[in-house]
């Protein structure tokens, strides 16, 4: 039976524009609960989009379809936004909404944007994919840092 629910849940992932893959060691389902656990070098790939975590639960609504993933323990990842920017970067536990396309990043948070050159740490770093946009958080001893390349007048690139 809980074979035809894993089934079940990843031909529901697999009817989004793009396949969702996850690759794990263990695998543990609670239909009830509407949750599953992936645990042991947790790999999730959709699209160009990348996520690596130590465990990820997926929280399920009640048709089976995914509606938070909650990475936890070395989370790093890949990111690839609707126009285009690219980040990268890891972060001890990460959130992702997929009704808004949004990333939440915790704890010791690195990102790069690839395509801009850009460098944010801090505590919480929010990434949303369909905006392209990204808002960080300090802690409280912690600021948050942005570093970034700028171009001075008549500088070329």
């Amino acid at each position: 039976m809980r074979l035809y629910y894993f089934l079940l849940f990843f031909l529901i992932a697999s009817a989004e524009a793009e396949q969702l893959k996850i690759v794990a060691k263990n695998f543990n389902s609670d239909d009830k609960k509407g949750l599953t656990v992936f645990s042991g070098d947790v790999r999730i790939t959709k699209g160009a989009d990348e996520l690596n975590a130590s465990v990820v639960t997926v929280y399920t609504d009640a048709k089976r379809k995914p509606v938070r993933y909650e990475a936890e323990g070395k989370v790093s990842f890949f990111i690839k936004t609707e126009n285009s920017s690219t980040y990268r970067g890891k972060s001890e536990r990460a959130v992702f909404i997929p009704a808004k396309k949004e990333y939440h990043f915790y704890k010791d948070v690195h990102i790069e944007q690839i395509d801009q050159k850009k460098e944010i740490t801090g505590e919480e770093v929010v990434v949303n994919s369909i905006e392209g946009t990204a808002r960080a958080k300090g802690g409280d001893t912690t600021p948050v840092m942005m570093t970034f390349d700028i171009q001075e007048m008549g500088e070329k690139k």
